[in-house]
């Protein structure tokens, strides 16, 4: 292990120092150099800090005293949070830390992921925490934080936590030990595709093609994360296409629904000018929670209880009208090739002859809006066929070839 580079333990060390030392110790005994800062606002540390929270203070923007006399926990989290991230930013940017980890409740959680998230995939990031048994979407966001339920609460050290702060560490240690890969410059075009498990058949079928064809494929599963966590990643990775398999993501953003990817959904890789093929895939529903949640918010509709968490209801006709215009808006912005191709016969796989929220006119619907409101409507091609079947995927492929040479 190179000592130049150790870890980062971020901690509010008034209230967590007892627990972040034994994480030190921890690391320390795996031969981990260790950095700790100190982004705590009240009280003192009980242990010398490498970074202490008038530093952190400072580089958010402001003085310690006037963060402590704020008089909102939440406002002078934000100060300590951005600073928190400058300094960890700044040790990166000097090579000297190679993963983070942090511990605390919901505000050390909301402190320390907020600094992790502002690393790239593939830094080892580590978060304990009490929030971690709960939703952490607002916590790991697009990242790939590794969040550990500390079961109690964390405040001492006791048979409970000594156990899960030393796995923790260990996680962490387990990352740091072996030296991270040298990454090969890739040759490969890389085409970004989305899906869910009711658009799967297609989506695999097409992942094959493409592979086959050499190219470098990667899937995002648009649960919300999944679509933004696509949208950032377009610009650093240089993809060269993008087939966007599933824009339901779109519809709950607008409409409700909890799978939303935000409103920059769908954008990014048509401002850039990257080639792009859109299928209406999943828009035949909105995702909610449990039954009781999507009768209560949606009333009135069909719906499939996917399972006791998920339940989802059919969009309405007027919700396609919508959705519609919409996507025909962001095809007349894009900069680059963009082919738009429409399964008759249904978008998912619930939305089939035999399928829970079968809506046999809903594709005509859609496509008689997006033929009103495209500027190209050379763009717009039709099957009669299910998104599903064999026969589309092939036509997806196929037009995947078309839009962009450099995948063929």
């Amino acid at each position: 292990m190179d000592h130049s580079a150790p870890a980062l333990i971020v901690a509010t060390m008034d209230t967590k120092g007892q627990e972040a030392s034994y994480i030190a110790d921890c690391l320390k005994a795996q031969d981990i150099a260790v950095i700790l800062m100190d982004a705590g606002i009240r009280g003192g540390s009980p242990i010398a800090v490498d970074i202490t929270r008038e530093q952190v203070a400072r580089a958010g923007g402001s003085a310690l005293e006037k963060v402590q006399n704020l008089g909102h926990e939440g406002k002078a989290l934000e100060v300590m949070t951005n600073g928190a991230i400058e300094c960890a930013l700044e040790l990166h940017r000097q090579n000297q830390v190679q993963g983070i980890i942090g511990l605390g409740g919901s505000m050390g959680t909301t402190l320390g992921s907020a600094v992790m998230r502002s690393f790239a995939v593939g830094f080892p990031k580590v978060m304990i925490s009490t929030m971690a048994s709960r939703d952490t979407r607002a916590f790991v966001g697009t990242k790939d934080i590794l969040m550990l339920h500390s079961v109690c609460d964390l405040s001492g050290l006791n048979r409970i936590t000594r156990k899960v702060l030393r796995n923790g560490a260990l996680a962490l240690a387990g990352m740091l030990r072996v030296a991270p890969p040298v990454e090969e410059q890739i040759k490969k075009p890389l085409v970004f595709i989305s899906t869910l498990g009711t658009t799967e058949a297609c989506v695999q079928q097409v992942r094959k093609a493409l592979e086959e064809k050499n190219n470098e494929v990667v899937i995002f599963h648009t649960v919300g994360s999944g679509g933004k966590a696509m949208e950032e990643l377009m610009g650093p990775e240089k993809i060269s296409t993008l087939v966007d398999l599933s824009l339901h993501e779109i519809a709950d953003h607008h409409f409700g629904g909890d799978y939303d990817a935000g409103a920059q959904r769908g954008t990014t890789a048509l401002d850039m000018g990257i080639p792009t093929l859109l299928v209406p895939g999943n828009i035949d529903f909105l995702v909610t929670g449990p039954l009781e949640t999507a009768l209560r918010q949606f009333p009135d509709r069909p719906y499939h209880v996917h399972n006791a968490a998920i339940t989802v209801v059919r969009t309405s006709r007027e919700e396609i009208r919508y959705l519609a215009r919409i996507i025909a808006s962001l095809c007349n912005r894009a900069a680059g090739p963009c082919r738009l191709l429409i399964p008759l016969k249904g978008f998912s796989a619930f939305d089939h002859e035999q399928g829970p929220l079968h809506d046999p006119e809903a594709p005509e619907i859609f496509i008689k809006i997006l033929q009103k409101h495209l500027d190209d409507k050379s763009s717009l091609k039709t099957l009669p066929l299910h998104i599903n079947d064999s026969q589309f995927a092939q036509a997806i492929i196929d037009m995947s070839y078309q839009i962009n040479s450099d995948i063929a």
